[in-house]
Formats: structure tokens, C-alpha cells, sequence
């Protein structure tokens, strides 16, 4: 069928719908499509794919690692990146290798453009631009969509990716409006559907910061932060990046913003009790940091542009929903933006979302068969997290269409399995986001081994040619053989590598003093100092990861009844009873779930298996 046909509504023409065309559904629509399988996506605008509704940035602390998780097994966000980028940076390079980041940032109506392009060019996904209204679930699995512009499409499996558009309500200072995100109308109705079918949904609230033109601001009193060089490509895929990369520029909050915001507090959606919704701790608005850091004289803004053919200059650091007059005191009181005019106030939104716990790792709900839900709706925030998601989500689905076991990642593998488990198993009470500290295996988990932990899952869904897959394991196989040459060739009384563990060595002062040389490019050879230096850290942690397989090994059977435990407290059985365990080693990681319960259980599940 071409991109964008018609067909009868009440034949069943699709394997799989995705409602939603942000970085959840994007990712899900060409990871089944390019699987094989026939796709529909419903979106209000067909044009705005994985729209930047914040901040025009992709990557970051831990989420830069997830992004390069999406390239290795074969999505497209990191493509993307390295397509529309203008401004790429390496974070966090003063410390460990464990927590460098990459971190881009997009021309915003590029970016957009670039997977709306991507999406309308697979010839197994048809886009149509309607509302899902309700599901359509027989015998307790999921089988179509009903949308408001009254069609009814039919299809194997659901993917839900709404974001922030489930009775979106957009809020700055005293005014209120409709709205999934800036100009655009809420999803109206499915939140009904969803609770008739059983799911349950709360109310969560993220925000934006204001936008300022370009030509009003004094950049001559700003500190400029330029992009590396060379910049590093986000995507495995990519072999080298040419970009005129734009500068973005650095600022702060006063003792005189904190007082117009501290005088106007009641003018906030949020401290005049007009939002109810649980807002994110991690990226708290600006009237919050007064609040809740009140010792603090000022707070870091970063100046980012939106784009090469834009003026709109994004305030990061700045989220508040604040009355428009009060934005304007607020921005004119900082340094550099005392002409700024003001293009888009910031907003502060309220959406329904569901809470994880109801799913399972592969994203699809306890509660309805074939439905999996992917993105903010599990309440998380962030691009990356939702991108990582879909994909994880898409691939569950196709898997269940082969008829094949369901893909997890587990936290050894990847932080897309640490932020599933943490999901599904603990639940959140905010929206969640990704840092490096949730990942107790960081040392393995970096961001440049992505593609050797990876790659071969993207490969075996057909997500990765084959020709990528075998660049990589001729990369992994020159990195082995230069750590087994460091190991081998000696310099006086020490070999080559002891010479690379000692502080302040590294290939350069090797290469310098002549001691040793190397073929290898910047990035492999990066990887084997990593290898080298860290050798006894990351031992440790793959000691530790056999642990936790042994833990994980455990299997509690599908529908174990707990509540027969007798021996374990109420608090626990209702506990493991609504997560659902799939081992022993995921009931102990449930918040509240003690030493004592886990050895009960281990106990009691050894004499169930020994009586079968």
C-alpha cells in the first residue's frame, strides 16, 4: 500500500498501529515497518515528527549514552543528529570514561523535517492525520483504534505514544488553555478509553522556557561556549562530521531575578495551586530553584539557538510557568538580556500518563493483551528516553508477531534495561529521567562501547546492515589485538600496558617518547586506554554482573499466586502481586520488598519447582 493511502476501515490492513509521531512513535513506526511488518501512525500533523517541544538539544548525562543504545540497535535518532547538528560537545571529559556524554545541538526545524522525511519514506507505514479516540479490545486483547474523525482501523498489536498530549493543559501565570504542547490541540477521549479498560492514569506536569529573539540580546557581555573540534558523530553509522558548528552562551540568574520571582510567586501556575500535576525534581522550573535553593545567589542559563535559519534563542534554566508581564522582568533583570525581547513565553503543561509498574519489561500492559504503551505516557521526560522506548517497544511487538521470546535488555546490558526495570519494577512517583548514578554497572555501560554491547541485537532484527555490523567487529577485533600487543611488548622492566595505567600517560606521551606506536584512529585507541587503565574496575563489575545473572536466573512462573505466602507481610504480597516479578532478582529490587521477603520467596519457589 503507498505512504499515506486510504483503505477500508473495517479490514484488518495493519499488523501494528502507533498512536503518536513524537520520538516514542517515530522510532516504533520504522522498527516495525523496516521488520516487515504493515504500519498505520496516527498523528494530529503528519508534518511535525519528533518535534522538539523543549529545549533543541539531543543527548546529555546518561541520555547521550541511550541515544548511541537507539543507534546500536538500529534507530534513528542519532542519524538525525549527526544530520541537522549544530553544535556537538563531549560532556564531562575532566572525569571517568564511565560518565563522558555526548551531546548535540539540532536546528530544531531540521531536525523535525529530517524524521518526517524519514518516516513518510518507508513504504510499509501509512500516516494518517486523525485523532485516537478509543481502543478497540476484544476478549482482553487490544485490536484496533477508533479515532474522532470516525474511523476504525484494526491491527495485531497497539503502540501508545501520546507524550504530552492526554488532556494536555497548557498553563503561563493566570491564563489556561487546551493543548498538547505550544499551538497544538490536546488528545481528548483516550484517557476515558484507557481507564474503562482498567489502566490507571495520574496526572504529571513538565514545562518550557521562554524563546527570545537573537538581535535583541548583548552577546558581548555573555561567555561563549563553542563546540568541539572535530566534532564527534553521535551515530556508529557515521563516518565523519562537516558542520559549521554555532556557539551557544552562558549567563546567570541574580539577586534581582530571584526578587521579581519571590515578589510574584502567587502569579506562578504552579505556587497558585492551579497545577495539581507532579512536576519533574531534576528539572525543576525556575520559580522552584528560588524556592527550594533559596541560598543560592544565582543559577547558570545557557543561551542555545534554534536553528541556522531562526532568531528564536532558547533560555535553558529557565522553565516557568510565571505570568507573561512577569517572564518579561524576570529575562530583562539578567545580564546580557536587559533589551531581550521575548518571541514564546514559557509554559508550564499537565498531562495524564500511566504509571509503569502496570507493564511488563517489554512495554506491553499487564492489563491488555498486544497494547504497549512507549514515551511519556510512562511517565518519563526526556527525547532519548522516549526514543529508547519506542524502539524497545517496536521490537517487543515484532518479536510477538514472529512469535518469538520477548527482547529485554537487563541493567547489565544497557541503560535502556535500567531505565525498563526501573520502570516497570519501582515505579516513579515524578517524571523520570536518566541519570548515570541509576546504572550500577556505568563502568561497562559507556557511551563509546555502545555498538560492541549492542549491535548485534539491531543486526539480528534486520535494523543493522550488515556491512555496519561487520565495520564494528573489525573495530572490536583491532582493539583486542592492540590490548594483547600492550600486553606483550615490554619497555624496561614493565609491559605496555602498566607504561598506559601510570598518571598522565596516554598514546600521545607513548608516541612522544617513542615507546610505542599505533594505526589505530583517535576513537579505538580512546577505547583501549579505557580497556587498559580501568582493567581492575571493570573485573570487579563483571564479577559483580555474574551475581546479578545468578539472581536474575531465579524465574518466578507467570501468574505465581503471592498472596498464598502466608509468611511474607501484606505490604510485600500486594506488592509483588501488582509488579509481577519475572525473577528473584527483580522482586528485590521493588521498593519495600526487604532481605527477609526474598529469602522466603526463594525458599517457597524452590519447593514449587521441586514439586513439579
Amino acid at each position: 500500500m503507498a505512504p499515506g493511502a486510504l483503505m477500508n476501515p473495517t479490514t484488518i490492513d495493519f499488523q501494528v498501529i502507533v498512536v503518536g509521531a513524537g520520538h516514542a512513535g517515530v522510532e516504533a513506526a520504522l522498527a516495525v515497518a523496516r521488520s516487515g511488518y504493515r504500519v498505520l501512525v496516527l498523528t494530529m500533523d503528519k508534518n511535525s515528527a519528533s518535534r522538539m517541544s523543549c529545549n533543541p538539544a539531543i543527548g546529555g548525562l546518561a541520555k547521550g549514552h541511550m541515544v548511541r543504545e537507539v543507534d546500536a540497535l538500529g534507530g534513528q535518532m542519532a542519524l538525525a543528529t549527526d544530520a541537522t547538528g549544530i553544535q556537538f560537545r563531549m560532556l564531562n571529559l575532566s572525569r571517568g570514561p564511565a560518565v563522558w556524554a555526548p551531546r548535540a545541538q539540532a536546528d530544531k526545524e531540521a531536525y523535525s523535517a529530517y524524521m518526517s522525511r524519514t518516516l513518510h519514506a518507508e513504504p510499509l507505514i501509512t500516516i494518517l492525520e486523525e485523532q485516537a479516540a478509543a481502543l478497540l479490545v476484544k476478549e482482553g486483547r487490544c485490536c484496533g483504534v477508533r479515532t474522532h474523525q470516525g474511523g476504525t482501523y484494526w491491527s495485531s498489536c497497539v503502540i501508545v505514544c501520546a507524550g504530552t498530549f492526554l488532556q494536555g493543559l497548557i498553563h503561563v501565570g493566570e491564563s489556561q488553555s487546551p493543548g498538547g504542547r505550544r499551538g497544538e490541540a490536546p488528545a481528548v477521549g483516550l484517557s476515558d478509553s484507557l481507564r474503562e479498560h482498567g489502566i490507571e492514569l495520574v496526572r504529571f506536569k513538565t514545562g518550557t522556557c521562554p524563546r527570545l529573539h537573537a538581535d535583541s540580546i548583548d552577546w558581548s557581555v555573555l561567555e561563549e561556549q563553542k563546540g568541539d573540534e572535530p566534532p564527534r558523530p553521535f551515530s556508529f553509522r557515521t563516518k565523519t562530521l562537516a558542520v559549521d558548528q554555532l556557539s551557544c552562551y552562558l549567563t546567570y540568574t541574580n539577586q534581582k531575578t530571584h526578587e521579581i520571582i519571590r515578589n510574584n510567586l502567587g502569579r506562578s501556575a504552579l505556587y497558585s495551586g492551579r497545577i495539581v500535576g507532579t512536576g519533574p525534581r531534576y528539572c525543576p522550573s525556575i520559580e522552584d530553584k528560588i524556592v527550594k535553593f533559596a541560598d543560592k545567589l544565582r543559577h547558570q542559563l545557557y543561551l542555545e539557538p534554534e536553528g541556522r535559519s531562526t532568531k528564536e534563542i532558547y533560555v535553558n534554566g529557565l522553565p516557568t510557568s510565571l505570568a507573561a508581564d512577569v517572564q518579561e522582568l524576570v529575562v530583562r533583570s539578567i545580564a546580557g538580556l536587559e533589551k531581550a525581547e521575548i518571541l514564546k513565553m514559557g509554559y508550564a503543561i499537565e498531562y495524564d500518563c500511566a504509571p509503569p509498574t502496570q507493564l511488563f519489561h517489554t512495554l506491553e500492559t499487564k492489563k491488555i493483551k498486544n497494547l504497549f504503551f512507549a514515551g511519556q505516557i510512562n511517565c518519563t521526560s526526556g527525547y532519548e528516553e522516549a526514543a529508547g522506548q519506542g524502539l524497545v517497544a517496536a521490537m517487543n511487538v515484532v518479536r510477538q508477531l514472529r512469535g518469538e521470546e520477548p527482547f529485554v535488555l537487563d541493567r547489565s546490558e544497557a541503560y535502556l534495561g535500567v531505565l525498563i526495570d526501573d520502570l516497570v519494577t519501582k515505579g516513579t512517583n515524578e517524571p523520570y529521567r536518566m541519570f548515570t548514578s541509576r546504572a550500577e554497572f556505568r563502568l561497562l555501560l559507556r557511551q563509546d562501547n555502545a555498538d560492541e554491547r549492542l549491535m548485534k541485537y539491531g543486526r539480528a532484527f534486520g535494523l543493522i546492515p550488515e556491512g555496519v555490523y561487520q565495520i564494528m567487529l573489525d573495530k572490536q577485533k583491532r582493539v583486542r589485538e592492540e590490548i594483547e600487543i600492550l600486553r606483550s611488548k615490554r619497555h624496561g622492566n614493565s609491559s605496555l600496558d602498566k607504561v598506559l595505567r601510570r598518571p598522565g600517560h596516554d598514546y600521545n606521551t607513548m608516541e612522544a617518547n617513542k615507546i610505542h606506536s599505533s594505526n589505530l584512529i583517535p576513537e579505538e585507541k580512546q577505547i583501549v586506554e579505557t580497556e587498559v587503565k580501568y582493567e581492575g574496575y571493570i573485573a570487579r563489575q563483571l564479577s559483580e554482573v555474574k551475581k546479578f545473572k545468578r539472581m536474575e536466573s531465579k524465574k518466578i512462573p507467570a501468574g505465581y499466586d503471592f498472596h498464598s505466602l502466608k509468611c511474607l507481610r501484606w505490604e510485600s504480597r500486594e506488592k509483588l502481586s501488582k509488579v509481577k516479578p519475572d525473577s528473584i532478582g527483580q522482586a528485590s529490587r521493588i521498593p519495600g520488598i526487604s532481605p527477609c521477603d526474598i529469602s522466603l520467596l526463594a525458599v517457597h519457589l524452590d519447593k514449587y519447582y521441586r514439586s513439579l
